[in-house]
């Protein structure tokens, strides 16, 4: 009996899953691949199809395949058959877990999708209803969509009948345990999302209707406001009686409107779940009084009470003051012989006014003697602070408003404190031609005149331009300079060699900006530590999309006020970067000049780089095995085609001894920009740019897709799939005749990001990294980011003891322990996004939910700083011990964040610079 009742279930588990596929068919055969066809474009529009049948194809590709294997399970049947493991096998699958996530989290946008396209396009609609006609089962559009949401707890019915069929000495029975326990994941993470993505859509339906309901309002929408309490009040006024009010607090807001109630009593309805009726008197009618953000209100309170009301006595006092003095003048007035109509009208008018503003005074002193009901509020403006009085119904309404305010104020203010960096300015760069994005940027670190100064790349296709942004006082846009004529696609900052005296003295102080712990190359000598009390300055970051440049200061130790501001983004730049894999990319060199994970030190770090700029103390050249070869016949990937120039503009020329002897500029620092077009542009770092005086010119074979400092060696990976290892000795500035190469890639899967990491080179190469002893060059590890070949590794940053990576057009970062190389962490993306667009119309959510991917990465003062397609930026506490959540920032861009990358503060910079 129970080998009849554990293939009956089976034979269930093949009918339902029979029927599911045959219900995703439909969705394929009969919904979108015939709105897919050119000629029914007009029926909906091309983004709403892809937003309505998201995943659908990997859903159903998935389980055809699921159901062959449970097909020929049952024509095998035997009495120790198997079904635990196809089940262990599939639902174990993280490509699964994330296409069902990716489907939940889309869910509601996909609903909405339809409705638009109902709404927009009655064409649609008759489709609709003749498809519905037309496929096996009669099912709506709307029915075959939710099937997936529903299926997966279907399948732990199914295992739970099976295991109750199933002795334990089965060899099923272990795998069912197991499938049990993937299953169960799965469908918790799901539910998750679920419940997320429902919480989100109530909320902001609810935000939306309670806007509509109010007379006079506007822009109640935002990203993660959500809608707390109702509160009838009356206001107590000094002139006018009482007048009643309605309260409307939110999580960031409070609104106070005026009320008029049709029904004399509150009614609110239980049955609509996802409307304001359910939260809100939606019989009343209001209008905007006025609305304050939750920081600049205060219930007053004991002391401040007692204040307040000593300070209307004061005033009261003043005034009878000020009509004694007028009753004096109007008693002079009648002395006079002239005539003096005017000022008895004059004198008339202003004790009126006074008399007016007596009786205000008064009756206000009168209410201060609070019954338990009434609450104060003072609210800070312009022009000064106002107080408000109100009249809660009972002593039990005022205390659960004031809890649920103070409750909604300290919520506020820790998010922004722990996880929200200060908006400072976003600064637009003028654009010299049509068309030009942004593509990269790297601090300087060269000498003291430029060591404030970021390097900004923008390109059109055709021309290269670097705008200088000085970072000394304020952020300055200095100079926007055209340096080639080709897109530049990465840039790196390259340390100079450190004077041989170095290593003898200890570093001179310079205006307090040493660090307290030393950072540099395992070949440095390790140098005396400064004093602990030098501590950590603030960091400026720059987000950039489209025209402008968002500067946001991170969070500090400290306990520095934030302030929000809100964005006035003027980003025109929405479409991809032509760059393919490489847009929207942190340059890595910004990211270790904030934390040494290489050897490119800060403006601040430690107190060997401080003493001679950024130079690197001289080490003894170590020659690099034969094993990888130099270039094909010995000859350098630039075929001799360099060109040097010293910072005056003389050029160096002559034989290679010439070329080899001690140089003066090897102790300069450089900035690396590589094109699409093969070329790498080296500036020293003191170079006048305007001039366009670079000290040299690389040219190679195919485009240059980063460029990373390590070890005493600048590493360049190139688009046809090879690795350059530029080499420099002791004395020497950057030869471009002296360097190794090695193909670890091919022209279609290249080498598109590199890392340093505990000394070690990561490289990403499709959905590999692979890693490099940086002296031999020999590969010591390789590890798999995910199941998807296609997907290549776009970003990667490290972190202490850990590293982010991101795959290309991927919504999740995954975190990898930099030495077992174990996963870690995974973080999706997708909610937080969602979460933030939610006030945002319906048709750009829906665009920018269609592609959501990760597009830049950075780690600055313990956090992950995120930057998206949807031009939100997200962060991420990485040093947290509890598991973190994705938070987004207010501000945030039209457009794709194209880059990411921190500086440090320059001592004397005014973090209250005037604000545009």
């Amino acid at each position: 009996p129970g080998q009849d009742m554990r293939k009956h279930v089976i034979m269930t588990l093949l009918d339902t899953e029979q029927s599911y596929v045959e219900s995703l068919r439909t969705l394929m055969q009969g919904y979108m691949k015939p709105l897919k066809q050119p000629e029914n474009s007009l029926l909906c529009d091309p983004s709403l199809v892809d937003e309505i049948f998201d995943q659908i194809p990997e859903l159903l590709e998935h389980h055809e395949q699921f159901l062959e294997q449970i097909h020929d399970c049952v024509q095998n049947w035997h009495e120790k058959q198997k079904v635990g493991d196809l089940l262990v096998q599939s639902f174990s699958k993280d490509v699964l877990v994330n296409i069902y996530s990716a489907y939940i989290d889309n869910f509601l946008n996909a609903k909405d999708a339809v409705r638009i396209a109902k709404e927009a396009r009655p064409a649609f609609m008759k489709f609709l209803e003749q498809s519905m006609r037309e496929n096996k089962e009669k099912q709506a559009l709307s029915d075959l969509m939710i099937k997936p949401v529903q299926r997966i707890p279907r399948y732990e019915l199914l295992v739970k009948d099976l295991l109750k069929h199933t002795p334990e000495d089965h060899p099923d029975h272990p795998f069912l345990i197991d499938a049990q326990r993937n299953i169960k994941q799965v469908a918790e993470r799901i539910n998750k999302g679920m419940k997320s993505a429902e919480e989100v859509e109530r909320n902001a339906r609810i935000v939306q209707e309670i806007e509509s309901h109010i007379e006079g309002m506007e822009d109640l929408q935002a990203p993660l406001r959500r809608f707390l309490r109702q509160e009838m009040v009356v206001e107590v006024k000094a002139v006018g009686g009482k007048k009643d009010r309605s309260f409307f607090l939110f999580t960031d807001l409070l609104v106070c409107t005026t009320l008029k109630r049709k029904s004399g009593s509150l009614r609110r309805s239980s049955m609509s779940l996802y409307t304001a009726a359910s939260v809100i008197d939606t019989a009343s009618k209001y209008k905007l009084l006025w609305k304050l953000p939750l920081e600049d209100v205060d219930i007053v309170k004991g002391a401040s009470q007692a204040t307040n009301r000593e300070s209307i006595q004061k005033s009261i006092c003043r005034l009878d003051e000020d009509l004694s003095t007028l009753g004096q003048v109007s008693k002079l007035s009648e002395t006079l012989s002239f005539p003096h109509q005017s000022l008895d009208d004059v004198i008339k008018d202003l004790m009126a006014a006074i008399h007016r503003e007596l009786t205000e005074k008064q009756s206000l002193s009168f209410s201060m003697a609070f019954p338990p009901n009434k609450v104060e509020l003072s609210t800070t403006k312009a022009d000064g602070t106002e107080s408000f009085i109100f009249e809660f119904p009972n002593p039990d309404a005022r205390l659960g408003f004031e809890q649920a305010f103070e409750d909604a104020k300290k919520k506020l203010a820790s998010s922004k404190n722990c996880l929200d960096p200060e908006f400072l300015k976003a600064i637009p760069i003028m654009k010299t031609r049509s068309g030009m994005q942004f593509s990269c940027a790297s601090p300087s670190h060269g000498s003291p005149e430029s060591s404030h100064e970021v390097w900004v790349c923008n390109s059109d296709g055709y021309v290269g331009q670097v705008c200088l942004l000085s970072i000394r006082k304020e952020p300055t846009v200095e100079a926007c300079i055209a340096v080639c004529s080709a897109r530049i696609l990465c840039i790196a900052s390259v340390p100079g060699l450190k004077r041989a005296y170095s290593c003898f003295f200890p570093p001179s102080p310079r205006r307090g900006r040493e660090r307290a712990e030393p950072v540099g190359s395992p070949s440095s000598e390790p140098m005396p530590a400064q004093p602990e009390d030098a501590g950590p300055q603030p960091c400026l970051h720059i987000s950039i999309s489209g025209s402008s440049l968002e500067l946001s200061e991170p969070v500090d130790g400290g306990n520095r006020e934030l302030v929000p501001f809100d964005s006035d983004d003027t980003d025109d730049e929405s479409s991809p970067s032509p760059s393919g894999t490489l847009q929207s990319q942190a340059s890595h060199s910004t990211i270790s000049s904030s934390f040494g994970n290489e050897e490119i030190p800060s403006c601040k770090e430690a107190t060997a780089e401080t003493t001679s700029s950024e130079e690197e103390q001289e080490p003894g050249f170590m020659p690099i095995t034969s094993t990888y070869g130099q270039n094909r016949h010995g000859e350098s990937p630039t075929d001799g085609r360099a060109l040097r120039r010293s910072s005056r503009g003389s050029f160096t020329r002559g034989s290679l001894e010439d070329l080899l002897s001690l140089d003066p500029e090897a102790h300069q620092s450089s900035m690396w920009l590589g094109t699409e077009d093969g070329c790498i542009h080296v500036y020293q770092s003191s170079d006048n740019i305007r001039n366009r005086k670079n000290s040299m010119k690389m040219q190679h074979a195919a485009a240059v897709m980063c460029i990373l400092y390590l070890d005493n060696q600048v590493f360049v990976s190139l688009a046809n799939g090879e690795l350059v290892a530029y080499q420099r000795e002791a004395g020497r500035f950057w030869d471009p005749q002296n360097s190794k190469s090695l193909s670890l890639g091919s022209p279609g899967s290249p080498i598109t990001k590199m890392v340093a990491v505990a000394g070690k080179l990561w490289c990403g190469c499709q959905n590999r990294v692979i890693v490099l002893n940086t002296a031999t060059l020999a590969q010591e590890h390789t590890l798999q980011v995910g199941q998807d070949g296609g997907r290549s590794v776009t970003c990667m940053v490290s972190a202490g003891t850990g590293v982010w990576v991101a795959l290309q057009s991927s919504a999740q970062v995954r975190l990898y322990h930099a030495t077992s190389y174990e996963q870690l962490a995974e973080a999706d993306i997708t909610p937080p996004v969602h979460k933030m667009l939610a006030g945002s119309d319906a048709i750009i959510r829906q665009h920018k939910a269609a592609c959501l991917r990760i597009t830049a990465l950075l780690v600055c003062k313990d956090l992950l700083w995120i930057g998206t397609s949807a031009g939100v930026v997200l962060t991420l506490a990485v040093s947290a011990k509890a598991a973190p959540a994705l938070v987004g920032l207010s501000q945030g861009h039209t457009g794709h964040v194209r880059f990411l990358t921190a500086i440090e503060l320059p001592d004397g910079f005014d973090v209250l610079f005037p604000l545009p």
